[in-house]
């Protein structure tokens, strides 16, 4: 109980520096508007105002739905698949070299290049967004898991064999751990494509999902209604990495906690 306690007022503490970030962010915002103006620039208290409009309106909550569950979805599967395969071929130096130069070309095809096939290929639709998600995410998975089999310590490795650890000792405490301070990273990098090219994709090829609202409100002129989508999509966004991906990471990751600790009583960052 204790340490739980102890875990949820870490967690608080280190949420602080996240939102001294948002205020100097919401600061600028203001300074802003003060600067352009409401047509330019809404003020944040407006944007808020606008959201919750939206929200009474009934619109706020299906195309929030629908959008993350592309760009969730698309994540998991590209997250999943990615991992897996780059986890298999960093294991083989001939496949990693294989597979560099087709990672390569998908990580330097533009997200609207993938969105103007998709809508070619699938039409306008909920495929669309859900694929172009998943190709543009997964490359980054993959590189990094790739990056992650291939630097693992062959010492230590050769010093659990002399102690004679069982395989899933050594899969568990030492691949695993080095592979996922890899992994994470490039899923949180992943989490944040998934959102931007899931709206992108329902602004150019969907007529449902935040991305089509953005639409509407563009050709309405509505700038305040458009913020206001945009800070939706921010929220989905940090209440997934923060809620889901940050507590799964101090999980497996208990070392890093302690890297930190150590760092904090030296008087370091």
């Amino acid at each position: 109980m204790k340490t739980a306690l102890k875990d949820a007022l870490a967690y608080l503490w280190d949420g602080w520096g996240a939102a001294v970030g948002l205020l100097m962010l919401i600061a600028l915002w203001e300074l802003g508007h003060t600067v352009y103006g409401s047509f330019v620039l809404p003020a944040p208290i407006e944007t808020v105002e606008s959201l919750a409009s939206l929200q009474e309106a009934g619109k706020l909550g299906p195309a929030a739905w629908t959008t993350a569950l592309r760009a969730i979805g698309g994540f998991l599967a590209a997250g999943l698949v990615g991992s897996l395969f780059g986890i298999v071929a960093g294991l083989s130096m001939t496949s990693a070299r294989a597979v560099r130069p087709i990672v390569t070309v998908l990580l330097g095809v533009p997200p609207i290049a993938w969105i103007v096939l998709a809508l070619l290929w699938f039409g306008p639709g909920g495929m669309t967004p859900v694929f172009t998600v998943v190709v543009t995410a997964l490359p980054i998975t993959f590189a990094a898991a790739v990056e992650g089999s291939r630097t693992l310590d062959q010492g230590l490795e050769d010093m659990a064999r002399v102690f004679n650890a069982p395989f899933l000792m050594v899969l568990w405490e030492v691949h695993l751990p080095h592979i996922l301070s890899y992994l994470f990273p490039a899923w949180i990098t992943a989490l944040g494509m998934a959102w931007k090219v899931a709206v992108m994709a329902e602004l150019m090829a969907s007529d449902s999902g935040i991305g089509a609202e953005m639409a509407l409100a563009r050709v309405n002129l509505e700038t305040g209604e458009a913020m206001a989508w945009v800070i939706a999509v921010v929220g989905l966004l940090l209440a997934a990495e923060y809620l889901v991906l940050e507590p799964i990471k101090r999980k497996i990751e208990p070392w890093r906690r302690t890297g930190q600790g150590r760092m904090r009583k030296m008087g370091g960052f």
